[in-house]
């Protein structure tokens, strides 16, 4: 028995996250000899078509890909294609803007931006996002599925929207998870997000702070107490403000993100203890890799598709240190909105991906 064709589409296939997602949706065995439709940002739109290998050289190979063309966008011609799943790796207002309208085209939608991941009002004031239509916007929000494989499985595989998750985000949240389903952390003591990313993750369009001359050979914090990506770890892990610092640091690398977490245990606990929390978690999570008492580098997870974690606890049981790694180009972007795409397929999680 064949296996159903399913089409997909990329919009902003232009930045890096967009051409590390045509990357793995070009390779993905389940959609051999049937090419993503690629369409740039909008504002880049000179309403010509150009080939994809013109953007992004490193996708050229032997098998045709020069011949693939990203697309001017019209609403026109995305409605006379049978699309089932687009990938939006655009603005977060291009994203709020154009959810609605797929949806309405029957698309699902896997959103890679963060328009669609906050609930609470008061965590998506930070992005400004204005609504044409605020009640149809609040019921789309309703349904959007925060795309975070490792706790909303289920959930994905029937969402009409996926919200892809922040990068520094997963690595925070994957590295309490377990802790807190356990009721291990003493939140009264409060949990310290030490977070540090390559160049990478603050996108492709150069800034002062991104430009070689200020990143290189250099470390600086950002974004202190108001990061964006603050509310997503809020809402997912049931933490208020108070419960969490987290401060997220520039590093001179192209890509990669390490988190280190600090906290207290409630009560006394043994370095198997600990060991058996996270292992039962992630059991059926083929996309984390647990490293027990060896604590990841960003090296072991860079170029790759997962998220490592690993820890330390100090000898009075109580103090415990969690380090959580991935490249915040795949795992925390392309490769996460991949995994949800064969959540929705009904595809393993992994292929495609390990």
């Amino acid at each position: 028995m064949t296996s159903p064709h399913y089409q997909t589409a990329v919009f902003g296939v232009s930045g890096y996250a967009g051409a590390e997602l045509a990357r793995l949706l070009l390779h993905h065995p389940r959609l051999r000899g049937h090419a993503p439709l690629f369409f740039g940002r909008p504002e880049e739109d000179k309403g010509a078509r150009v080939a994809l290998t013109e953007l992004h050289p490193q996708l050229a190979d032997n098998n045709g890909a020069h011949n693939i063309a990203v697309e001017p966008f019209h609403w026109d011609t995305l409605g006379k294609k049978k699309i089932d799943v687009v990938f939006l790796a655009t603005p977060h207002e291009q994203s709020r803007a154009w959810v609605p309208k797929l949806l309405e085209h029957g698309m699902r939608v896997i959103d890679l931006s963060g328009a669609w991941r906050l609930d609470e009002e008061t965590n998506r004031a930070i992005y400004k996002l204005e609504d044409h239509d605020p009640a149809a916007a609040e019921s789309i929000q309703q349904g959007a599925v925060y795309g975070l494989p490792e706790l909303h499985r289920e959930q994905i595989t029937k969402a009409r929207l996926v919200a892809n998750p922040g990068c520094y985000a997963t690595t925070v949240i994957l590295a309490l998870a377990p802790l807190m389903r356990e009721n291990r952390i003493d939140l009264d003591r409060g949990i310290v997000c030490d977070s540090k990313s390559g160049v990478s993750g603050a996108g492709k369009s150069p800034t002062a702070k991104t430009h070689f001359m200020h990143a290189a050979d250099n470390l600086s914090a950002y974004s202190v107490f108001n990061h964006r990506h603050t509310g997503e770890f809020l809402e997912q892990l049931g933490l208020k403000a108070q419960d969490i610092i987290f401060t997220p640091h520039l590093l001179p690398i192209p890509r990669g993100i390490f988190s280190t977490v600090y906290m207290n245990l409630k009560k006394h606990s043994t370095p198997e203890e600990i060991d058996a929390c996270f292992r039962s978690f992630y059991a059926d999570s083929p996309m984390v890799r647990w490293y027990g008492t060896r604590l990841p580098e960003v090296q072991f997870s860079v170029r790759t598709s997962y998220c490592d974690l690993g820890f330390a606890l100090a000898s009075d049981g109580k103090r415990l240190i969690v380090v959580s790694c991935l490249d915040n180009l795949l795992k925390g972007a392309a490769s996460q909105a991949v995994q949800n795409m064969n959540l929705l397929f009904g595809w393993p999680e992994q292929e495609g991906l390990a």
